[in-house]
C-alpha cells in the first residue's frame, strides 16, 4: 500500500530523493577549520596544501579563513569571543591585555605533539616569552615578526631629506605626508614618548610603579604629551585601521611590513627609516581556542605545523618583509643584521586596562584637538 501510494506521486518520490541527497551531502561535508588572521597572512596556496595534507591524513577537515581580516587586539577579542574562530594569529601582547581576557579564550599548547614537529626548529628565544606564558604553559607558538617601522618613498624623497630622529616627523615639510595606524593607538603614543626621550612604553611604568600623579598630568589637557600628539594626528595625510594606503601625496608610510614588499613589486621603492631613537618590534603567534579538541584540534596542529616549516617561514621573509620564527629558513636578514632585535627594550608589552584607559583618553583628546585645529586651518 505504501508502496503504491508513492509510486502514485512521481513528484514526491523526486523531492524524497532530493531530501535523501541533501542530507547526505551536509553528513558528507568537510567541517571547517576556522582560521582568523591577518590580510596576507594566509594565501590560497597555503590553505590548497594545508588541506591536501589534511585529506592525505584522512581528516574530514577543511581550513578556510574567515572575514573579516585580523584588525586589532579589541577585534579579535570580539570575534574569538563570539566563537567564530578557531585558529588565531594574535599578536603577542594582546594575550594578556585588559586582565588577560583573550588568555581564556585559549587553550595551552601541546608542544610535544606528534603533530608540531616544526616547533623543534623555531628559535629558543621566541618559545619562552613570559607575555605569552602561564608558569610552564604556552598558550602561543611564535610565527613571525617585525617593527611598526616608517617607509620613505625613496622615488620621491631625497636620501639627505630622509628623517633621522622621529621628532623629525614634526616638521612642517612632512605636514599631510606622514601615515600612522589608528587602530592600534598605543604605537603612536610610544613614538610620541620615544621623541620626547621617553620609553614608549612609559605609561606602563607609571601604572605599575602606581605614580599616579604623573599620569594624571600626563592626561592633563594642556600636557607636552597630548599637545604634541594632538599635532601628530592633526598633521597626518592618513589614519590606517588594517593596513597603510600607498598614494603619491603620502612620502612616508607606517606599516608592519608586510604590505611594502607588495607596493615594491609594483615598481615602487619604499625603505626603512632608521630612526636613531629605534622602532618598537612586535610577534604575531599562532594560537588555538579553548573549545578545540579532538580530530579538530590535531587538524589545527597540522595547520600550525606547515605554517612553521621551510616554505612559508621562507615567504614570510621573502615576501612580507617579517622576521622568521624559524631557523629552518635559507636567510633571516633582519635579526642577521641585529641578532637582538626582540630583545631590546622596546619589545611591546601588554597594556593593562590602567594603561589602556590612559592610552583612550589621550588619544580621544588628541584627536578632537587635531580636528579643531585642522577646522580653524581651514576657515584661514
Amino acid at each position: 500500500m505504501w508502496h503504491n501510494s508513492l509510486l502514485n506521486r512521481p513528484g514526491k518520490i523526486a523531492i524524497g530523493l532530493m531530501l535523501c541527497f541533501c542530507c547526505a551531502g551536509e553528513l558528507w561535508a568537510k567541517e571547517s577549520l576556522r582560521i582568523f588572521t591577518w590580510d596576507g597572512y594566509v594565501t590560497e596556496q597555503d590553505l590548497t596544501r594545508v588541506n591536501k595534507l589534511l585529506s592525505e591524513q584522512n581528516y574530514d577537515i577543511e581550513a578556510k579563513v574567515i572575514t573579516p581580516f585580523a584588525d586589532d587586539a579589541d577585534q579579535m577579542f570580539n570575534v574569538i569571543r563570539a566563537g567564530k574562530a578557531d585558529v588565531t594569529f594574535l599578536t603577542l601582547f594582546f594575550i594578556k591585555m585588559q586582565h588577560q581576557r583573550m588568555l581564556h579564550l585559549l587553550q595551552p599548547i601541546n608542544t610535544q605533539s606528534p603533530r608540531l614537529s616544526n616547533y623543534q626548529a623555531l628559535e629558543p628565544s621566541l618559545t619562552d616569552i613570559p607575555m605569552g606564558m602561564v608558569e610552564d604553559k604556552k598558550f602561543y607558538i611564535p610565527w613571525g615578526g617585525g617593527a611598526y617601522g616608517f617607509y620613505v618613498n625613496r622615488n620621491q624623497v631625497k636620501k639627505q631629506d630622509i628623517p633621522v630622529s622621529l621628532n623629525d616627523l614634526w616638521l612642517p615639510k612632512w605636514q599631510g605626508r606622514v601615515s600612522y595606524n589608528l587602530s592600534q593607538e598605543w604605537y603612536n603614543i610610544g613614538i610620541t614618548l620615544m621623541s620626547m626621550g621617553k620609553s614608549p612604553f612609559y605609561i606602563n611604568e607609571l601604572v605599575r610603579n602606581h605614580q599616579h600623579a604623573e599620569l594624571i598630568k600626563l592626561k592633563a589637557e594642556n600636557s607636552d604629551l597630548i599637545a604634541k600628539l594632538t599635532r601628530l594626528y592633526a598633521n597626518a595625510g592618513h589614519l590606517w585601521h588594517s593596513g597603510p594606503v600607498f598614494h603619491e601625496n603620502l612620502h612616508i608610510v607606517s606599516s608592519w611590513g608586510p604590505e611594502i614588499m607588495r607596493e615594491n613589486n609594483k615598481g615602487n621603492n619604499w625603505q626603512l627609516i632608521q630612526f636613531k631613537e629605534g622602532s618598537m618590534v612586535w610577534l604575531d603567534t599562532i594560537n588555538f581556542v579553548h573549545s578545540l579538541k579532538g580530530k579538530k584540534l590535531e587538524a589545527a596542529e597540522i595547520f600550525a605545523n606547515y605554517f612553521i616549516g621551510k616554505q612559508v617561514q621562507n615567504r614570510i621573509v621573502n615576501s612580507l618583509s617579517m622576521v622568521a620564527a624559524s631557523s629552518l629558513v635559507d636567510s633571516n636578514p633582519i635579526i642577521d643584521n641585529n641578532p637582538a632585535f626582540f630583545q631590546n627594550d622596546l619589545f611591546v608589552p601588554p597594556y593593562d586596562t590602567v594603561s589602556g584607559n590612559v592610552v583612550t583618553t589621550l588619544t580621544d583628546r588628541a584627536l578632537a584637538g587635531a580636528k579643531r585645529m585642522q577646522r580653524t586651518t581651514s576657515q584661514n
